[in-house]
């Protein structure tokens, strides 16, 4: 585990580079121990495009919940055309899902915040585990302005629950900046960003915001909660 002067050196330094070389330092300072994970969100394409564009030694995966927009699930297949790379797959145990739904319904996650957290449990967080075995540095497309949970957020910190770096590049990134870099380096990204689906998860746990609703309403939004499945502690 780094110290916390360790990790504000780090931070320092990232804090001086443009994306690219965050990305590469992080590679870099961990060889062959660096995953990415992508939801396939704005920010997740603004990252999976500068790691292969600059063919940066950095793991690419995804988590298939089972639940996901077929937009979403179309944008994967585009991604790996337009890159000609492999995005790795990883989806909930067989076993596990079919006792968790066969108990609890398909729609258990509504009836409580317990059991909506117990369902990005199955579907999510323990899927990513699995993922994250063996690696050193992960790296993530959180930004501060996504929600009130995530504006405390460094561009660095220690993840004392999967026991790792978890490394967040686009932290000081705008809305704006990111929508403009897909633009000019035209990142193929979800069509569903256009219908006033800013945040976009599981299928029946999105819905559209209004202007001015803040970016995470639209995820679980028959609840209050913070608005967050478990992925980021």
């Amino acid at each position: 585990m780094p110290t916390p002067h360790d990790l504000t050196a780090l931070a320092g330094t990232l804090d001086t580079l443009d994306l690219e070389g965050r990305l590469r330092l992080v590679a870099e300072r961990f060889p062959g121990r660096v995953a990415f994970s992508t939801s396939l969100g704005q920010e997740d394409q603004v990252i999976t495009d500068a790691i292969w564009r600059h063919d940066l030694p950095i793991r690419i995966f995804t988590l298939d919940t089972g639940r996901l927009f077929e937009e979403t699930l179309a944008l994967m297949d585009a991604t790996r055309a337009r890159y000609g790379r492999a995005i790795e797959v990883f989806v909930p145990d067989t076993a596990e899902l079919e006792t968790f739904v066969s108990a609890r319904g398909l729609f258990s996650f509504r009836e409580s915040i317990e059991e909506r957290k117990a369902c990005c449990e199955l579907r999510k967080v323990r899927p990513l585990q699995r993922a994250l075995k063996g690696v050193d540095a992960w790296i993530t497309g959180l930004r501060r302005e996504q929600s009130q949970n995530r504006k405390g957020m460094r561009i660095v910190e220690w993840d004392e629950g999967y026991g790792l770096l978890k490394v967040n590049p686009l932290i000081d990134w705008s809305l704006d900046a990111t929508v403009a870099y897909l633009a000019a380096n035209e990142v193929p990204d979800n069509p569903l960003h256009r219908q006033g689906f800013v945040s976009i998860g599981c299928a029946p746990c999105t819905r559209a915001i209004a202007p001015g609703e803040d970016a995470r309403a639209g995820r679980w939004w028959w609840e209050s909660s913070g608005k967050e499945c478990g992925l980021h502690r």
